[in-house]
């Protein structure tokens, strides 16, 4: 027995919701990691002890993550995401208000966790979202996230330039983005007319155990992807300083380049996945980051340079929605909507992985080599995903030759 169809202005209310969900998220996130030294100075954390706190984020991630596996079992992902977002903007306020280190260290735990089953439940609604509307709808969450970054760095900035505190700039965000979070909540769609009928509150119908062997092609393309991202993030602006001998202020602007096209890229990704299919997507994007890396690598000079940050931006940022995508349907398909969830919490594990592998890869070769060899590595783990590109086709849609159907939409 299924479920009745879901209206579709009621799809249509959830995917802005969810959306506007992705937005905050974005925002506080980037507030956060942006605003590090200024967190540092106030609390006196020493350069040692530093990298302790930054890895907790990601590590207590993970654990908030797996936690979510187990409690979507009984609670429905929309009412663990209601729950958490608040959650997460309110630890964002504590981390700028608190009054001593071991109270910052105790607000970054419960920024890590909650943050960790928020990024989980968020994909989860996104791909159970893009399963009722049967097209692909998921870049477009990512995209919100990416403009989200893009204001809350700007307000960041905004805060460093006229010299606001933790508070003053925490303070006034999280007022508005939390009633934004509670409002949004309200119009959440976890459910479409696949899935089985079970109570709002109910136990999940049992899920046949879901193979970690089958996701792990999936899991290293998140991670190779993340460590591709936080390169970028972390060592850009060292890089066009010291390697291609950039001017301070210019050193700044790759990574901004870089959210940008990020943001581009996903607005219009959706639009490729409906007309060329997800694989071909993947390939091109895949391709164009790689390129993207060879650009950096071998760049004479600092816009050189610059010009392969932007083809990172845009190469990407396509996989990481898509490898969410991939994998919700590929467990969807064999063992229903249950295990879709489970599939998603679990590759999520793998985003956290990628970002602390990656900074501290790259640096390391940087130092023991150069950097320049540094930014080939991430270019050939990334490329790694055209091994496994075909794991991104929808099983129903592929003809006996294995290429990918593109699917079309049934809802506005």
């Amino acid at each position: 027995m299924t479920a009745p169809r879901v209206p579709g202005a009621q799809l249509r209310h959830g995917r802005v919701s969810l959306a506007l969900s992705f937005f905050v998220q974005g925002a506080v996130f980037a507030l956060l990691v942006t605003r590090i030294p200024a967190i540092q100075e106030r609390y006196g954390i020493s350069d040692g002890l530093l990298p302790a706190f930054l890895a907790a984020v990601p590590l207590l991630a993970g654990v908030g993550s797996v936690g979510t596996e187990q409690l979507v079992k009984r609670v429905r992902p929309s009412r663990v995401l209601r729950c958490v977002q608040p959650v997460v903007c309110l630890a964002l306020l504590a981390v700028g208000s608190v009054g001593s280190m071991v109270q910052v260290a105790v607000a970054l735990a419960v920024f890590g966790l909650s943050v960790g089953a928020l990024d989980a439940s968020m994909n989860m609604l996104g791909v159970r979202l893009q399963r009722a509307y049967g097209r692909s709808i998921m870049l477009g969450f990512h995209a919100a996230y990416s403009l989200g970054g893009i204001v809350g760095a700007s307000l960041a900035w905004a805060g460093a330039h006229w010299k606001l505190s933790l508070v003053l700039l925490y303070g006034p965000v999280v007022a508005v983005l939390v009633p934004l979070a509670l409002i949004a909540g309200r119009w959440f769609v976890d459910r479409d007319h696949r899935d089985p009928v079970g109570g709002e509150e109910g136990p999940a119908a049992a899920v046949a155990p879901l193979a970690m062997r089958l996701l792990l092609p999936l899991c290293l393309v998140m991670a190779f992807a993340y460590i591709g991202d936080s390169t970028v993030s972390n060592w850009s602006a060292k890089y066009l300083q010291d390697v291609l001998g950039s001017s301070e202020q210019l050193a700044t602007v790759p990574y901004n380049v870089y959210m940008v096209t990020t943001l581009l890229g996903r607005a219009v990704g959706d639009l490729g996945v409906r007309r060329f299919g997800a694989v071909a997507v993947v390939r091109t994007g895949t391709v164009v980051a790689a390129g993207g890396f060879a650009v950096v690598a071998a760049a004479p000079g600092a816009w050189a340079g610059m010009a392969g940050f932007t083809l990172l931006g845009l190469g990407l940022c396509v996989i990481v929605p898509q490898t969410f995508a991939a994998a919700g349907r590929y467990a969807f398909e064999h063992h229903g909507a249950g295990a879709s969830d489970m599939a998603v919490a679990r590759l999520n594990i793998f985003n956290y992985v990628g970002f602390l592998i990656g900074s501290p890869l790259v640096g390391a070769l940087g130092d023991a080599w150069s950097y320049r060899g540094a930014m080939l590595v991430p270019m050939a783990l990334v490329l790694v995903t055209l091994v496994y590109a075909r794991s991104f086709g929808a099983p129903e849609a592929r003809y006996g030759d294995g290429h990918e159907r593109p699917r079309t939409a049934d809802v506005g």
